[in-house]
């Protein structure tokens, strides 16, 4: 079973920086992919970026494209959320998830169906 654990969230001030982490263990042989997810309140969860463990593609919101970049240290097993000039409008739960599917096209997706096992989310406030 996979498990997964976030953490490195808080509050910041506009155009800071933080940092967000996600532990992974079990069933790691089979990680295909690995997503940051994000749901503000009063919205539906959003993809964020995600991670191809085979051949190391992102792919990124458009919202957050240049500002957000994700990492992965396999000896840890886990990945990195950094995210800079961060605006209130980034303020929200962010989650990790991971696919244990074969993935597609040569990359990973978006879309919260894509992925099969979800953290618990932790929680990012960005102030003016």
């Amino acid at each position: 079973q996979v498990q997964l654990a976030e953490s490195g969230g808080g509050s910041v001030q506009a155009g800071g920086s933080l940092r967000l982490s996600c532990a992974a263990s079990g069933l790691l042989y089979s990680w295909r992919c690995m997503g940051w997810f994000r749901q503000a309140p009063g919205k539906e969860r959003e993809g964020v970026g995600s991670f191809y463990t085979v051949g190391g593609v992102t792919t990124y919101a458009d919202s957050v494209k240049g500002r957000f970049t994700i990492s992965q240290d396999n000896a840890k097993h886990a990945v990195y959320l950094q995210m800079n000039s961060l605006d209130v409008e980034d303020t929200a739960v962010y989650y990790c998830a991971i696919r244990t599917r074969p993935t597609y096209g040569g990359r990973c997706y978006l879309g919260e169906v894509e992925f099969d096992y979800w953290g618990q989310g932790t929680q990012v406030t960005v102030s003016s």
